[in-house]
């Protein structure tokens, strides 16, 4: 039996060994399914992967800011989501991953997906916002925040009616809505302590992004907004120039925040959600039966996400309390009192409904779909 370091000897050797004969992708998914201690195995997944690309008709690059084995604590799917598309069209399609940020983040990758740069991309419905502002509704709190009422309103007749045509008139095809997690609200160590009710947020120092509507909810529960760029949020957390911040709680994990929290409550106001985006052009070339396996192969995959999103939540839960986190679900009377301090029925919305979904009339549509059960299922923390 290898001892640690030699079986890690063994997985660098193979991982560079792939990469450096052009099997980039052959490396990640040797690496994913822990292959690459075996110098058999890795070279097994090198040929497969190899004679799939070589058969395909089509290249597509699907390029994420998540390492490939972050699926367990954040359900990004993109192993599942390569591997189903190669499936789905017969091995038409090979997908090339481009994971852990490599070709950029966020706004970046829903840039080059629009550019045609690569072919698709996972990015936050955030950030598909500034090419098709009324994606940007999903941040309007307790409109859609559980991931029930998300998961009913993406998947409606009203939603494919009033918002895909106007993301497809920025150029991009949504393939398929991944459901992480309700954002929660989540205090440093030495901070306010445990937050229940809005009055608890009084006073405090509320790491927000960009978004004015994020912004003005955590005014109206009674909290002091802090625009903080991503990458600077947690030093920012551990010198107090913020107490608190509202990621899922995967991301909390994924992004490294365990041992700077105390506590995290689950306020189901705003999804933390996601979209695999499509550049349109490139799609609209396909043939016709490879166009409907695409298409299946992200209903595919959005139904693996679905189910994937409570032990992923589980697992990222489990390592913060290791961590001495602690977490705190509210009752519906609790959830009620939020609602009431801040939620989408209150008329300081009014404006942003008329300005996303363009009329009060289509919001309406709108939020009677993301309240009405629709033909998936999906867990609630």
């Amino acid at each position: 039996m290898k001892n640690t370091s030699e079986l890690n000897s063994a997985e660098r050797r193979n991982f560079l060994k792939l990469a450096g004969a052009g099997g980039f992708t052959a490396a990640l998914v040797a690496g994913a399914g822990g292959l690459l201690w075996s110098d058999e195995a890795s070279a097994q997944t090198a040929a497969e992967e190899r004679e799939r690309e070589a058969a395909a008709d089509h290249i597509m690059t699907i390029a994420t800011a998540y390492v490939l084995g972050a699926s367990r604590s954040y359900p990004i799917m993109q192993l599942d989501l390569k591997e189903n598309i190669q499936n789905a069209t017969n091995g038409k399609v090979y997908v090339r991953l481009a994971p852990g940020g490599q070709l950029g983040a966020g706004g970046a990758l829903a840039q080059a997906v629009q550019s045609g740069t690569i072919q698709a991309a996972q990015h936050s419905l955030s950030n598909f916002a500034p090419f098709a502002s009324a994606v940007d509704l999903i941040n309007m709190p307790y409109f859609c925040g559980s991931n029930q009422r998300f998961t009913n309103l993406v998947t409606s007749s009203a939603w494919k009616d009033e918002v895909h045509p106007k993301i497809e008139a920025s150029g991009f095809k949504a393939l398929f809505y991944v459901v992480i997690d309700p954002r929660v609200v989540a205090v440093r160590k030495g901070g306010a302590g445990a937050v229940i009710t809005p009055s608890d947020l009084s006073g405090v120092k509320f790491r927000v992004p960009g978004s004015a509507m994020l912004q003005q909810y955590y005014r109206m529960v009674g909290a002091n907004p802090t625009p903080v760029a991503w990458g600077e949020t947690p030093s920012a957390i551990k010198q107090g120039v913020a107490d608190a911040l509202d990621p899922s709680v995967g991301a909390l994990f994924v992004f490294g925040f365990k041992d700077i929290l105390s506590h995290v409550t689950f306020t189901q106001a705003v999804p933390d959600s996601q979209v695999y985006s499509v550049n349109l052009e490139w799609f609209n070339s396909l043939p016709g039966d490879v166009q409907e396996g695409i298409e299946f192969a992200g209903e595919i995959t959005a139904q693996q996400n679905l189910a994937k999103v409570p032990a992923a939540r589980s697992y990222a839960m489990a390592e913060l309390v290791k961590a001495g986190v602690e977490f705190h679900s509210l009752s519906e009377d609790q959830l009620g009192e939020w609602q009431d301090a801040g939620g989408y029925q209150r008329s300081e919305w009014d404006q942003f409904k008329v300005e996303l979904a363009g009329s009060m009339d289509v919001f309406a549509r709108l939020e009677e779909a993301a309240g009405t059960m629709g033909r998936y299922y999906v867990h609630d923390a």
